[in-house]
């Protein structure tokens, strides 16, 4: 049963992190992909650190938001055609800085939604204490 929670919860939270997704795309044409990708980046960062803090977290929900939601959100296939097509328009400054833009501030979009999350851990642990 358990196991079968677990792929529930993927499939659900997997749509609604691939709609969403698509919703951004239509929003943002061109920047869609950086602007999910950037947040999920965050988004995991600090699902994973407010996780560690604060351990009250059903693995089946873990799993569902993580793997589902962030998982379906962004889109590295996205980014790969996306650049692929900067180069193939001769377009390569715009290529590089795309590339730099998504691995750098995929990085530290992760280190912040750390940060926040283990910031919010610690809160949530501390009211949890009283």
């Amino acid at each position: 049963m358990n196991q079968a929670k677990c792929l529930l919860s993927i499939a659900f939270f997997g749509a609604i992190g691939g709609c969403l997704r698509y919703f951004i795309g239509i929003a943002f044409p061109f920047m869609g992909t950086i602007v999910v990708n950037l947040l999920g980046c965050f988004l995991l960062g600090f699902l994973t650190f407010l996780w560690l803090n604060f351990h009250t977290v059903a693995s089946w929900l873990s799993l569902g938001l993580g793997s589902g939601f962030v998982g379906s959100f962004t889109t590295f296939s996205g980014f790969c055609l996306d650049n692929v097509k900067l180069l193939l328009a001769h377009q390569m400054f715009t290529a590089a800085g795309y590339i730099c833009l998504s691995i750098v501030g995929g990085w530290l979009a992760a280190k912040l939604g750390m940060t926040v999350g283990i910031y919010v851990g610690q809160r949530l642990q501390l009211g949890k204490d009283k």
